[in-house]
């Protein structure tokens, strides 16, 4: 029960920073204004993270479990690309229910470089799993070379994903099968 009640702390926290980050931009909101909104003090929000970046990277590890959730088990008649690309698109598909307040975000990572390396890891991270669920090996130097690429394809898709703002994500898909086919060349040639 007390897991429970953590992991709802965890995610009011998550969702009034975002509802602040549209409101205001990122680069304004102040770890009390999130204490605020969440109706917690701010000693309490301290036990939970340390800045705001943990508060992001809060957010991607609730999408990570989401995807995780939606995609279950790696399917061995498909390809990797193919999972990897269904992967992904849920993925993006859930970053549409945050849109609002993850736009602020990304665009706050402009005017501070910093936020977006001191991220890096944590994205890494995310697209480590995100190779798992389609039951690709991380392991190694073959797996963090893995790692890097795709880290880098969701980069430049969610670039794609910032502009895109139909229904069917047409673009983003696009962008991805174009990207996912480059990095998949890109792995072949190397022996991968």
């Amino acid at each position: 029960m007390a897991k429970k009640a953590e992991q709802d702390i965890k995610r009011t926290i998550i969702l009034k920073a975002l509802e602040l980050a549209q409101e205001m931009g990122w680069a304004q909101v102040r770890l009390s204004d999130v204490a605020e909104r969440a109706e917690i003090t701010l000693p309490e929000l301290f036990d939970i993270v340390e800045d705001k970046t943990d508060i992001l990277v809060l957010f991607g590890r609730m999408i990570d479990r989401r995807v995780l959730e939606v995609i279950g088990q790696p399917e061995p008649d498909v390809s990797a690309r193919d999972q990897l690309f269904d992967i992904l698109m849920e993925r993006f598909e859930i970053l549409n229910d945050y849109r609002p307040g993850l736009l602020p975000i990304l665009e706050s990572f402009k005017f501070d470089p910093k936020q977006a390396v001191i991220s890096a890891p944590y994205l890494c991270r995310s697209m480590s799993w995100m190779l798992e669920t389609a039951g690709i090996d991380t392991g190694g130097i073959r797996g963090a070379m893995k790692v890097a690429g795709l880290t880098g394809v969701y980069l430049k898709t969610l670039h794609v994903w910032k502009d895109d703002e139909s229904a069917d994500l047409a673009k983003v898909m696009a962008a991805l099968d174009k990207d996912l086919g480059r990095a998949e060349q890109f792995a072949n040639t190397l022996g991968f």
